[in-house]
């Protein structure tokens, strides 16, 4: 009999005995408080020693857009590092974006946006998007996607089409977990090589 047939025969041996332990409720462990660092503290680590070592840990390049609000002169959209693959069923994206961001109250008030993964290509698309003040997608080819509406630009290695799903707070930064509701590739980039960003300048 191998371990798995004796660990079966050793629940039904418990079972039919009468002496199998009761279930305990699981608690849940306590959630961490989060707050800043106060002015009469010490960070515990140095912010430029933080970004100097993340910086080493090369990340690909997104887009996140999203279709104008009501009262809103245009599309939102913004560069962002900070993308991920959380989930595969449901299947669910993330991405972190700064609490002090001016683009992301207007993607929250859309409650969608879209994921432009952007190939090596499009390092100066990317730059016009990391600028605050000025007119993002002047000059911009994009259509749109094809559930939520948000901006799907031209070229763009990929795009995932998503619906707002839960915000968490995450210290100076919110993590936004976004529900894929459609997603695909660039027929003619499906080869190409993607834009990463390592240290400080794109590779």
């Amino acid at each position: 009999m191998g371990h798995a047939g004796a660990a079966a025969a050793a629940v039904r041996y418990l079972r039919s005995s009468g002496s199998a332990p009761a279930a305990q409720p699981v608690e849940a462990l306590p959630r961490p408080e989060l707050r800043c660092v106060a002015d009469d503290e010490r960070a515990p680590v140095d912010h430029g020693e933080f970004r100097r070592v993340l910086g080493h840990f090369a990340t690909g390049v997104t887009v996140i857009t999203a279709p104008a609000a009501a009262g809103e002169p245009g599309p939102a959209g913004f560069a962002c590092q900070s993308f991920s693959a959380l989930s595969l069923d449901p299947p669910l994206v993330v991405f972190m974006v700064g609490r002090t961001s001016t683009t992301w109250p207007r993607i929250a008030r859309a409650g969608v946006f879209c994921v432009n993964v952007l190939g090596a290509h499009q390092g100066e698309l990317c730059r016009g998007f990391a600028i605050s003040g000025t007119d993002k997608f002047a000059g911009v080819p994009y259509d749109a996607s094809p559930v939520s509406g948000s901006p799907r630009l031209t070229d763009a290695a990929a795009w995932i089409d998503c619906t707002i799903h839960a915000v968490h707070t995450g210290g100076d930064h919110l993590i936004v977990v976004g529900r894929v509701d459609a997603l695909g590739t660039t027929d003619d980039e499906d080869d190409g090589a993607p834009l990463l960003f390592h240290r400080g300048r794109f590779l």
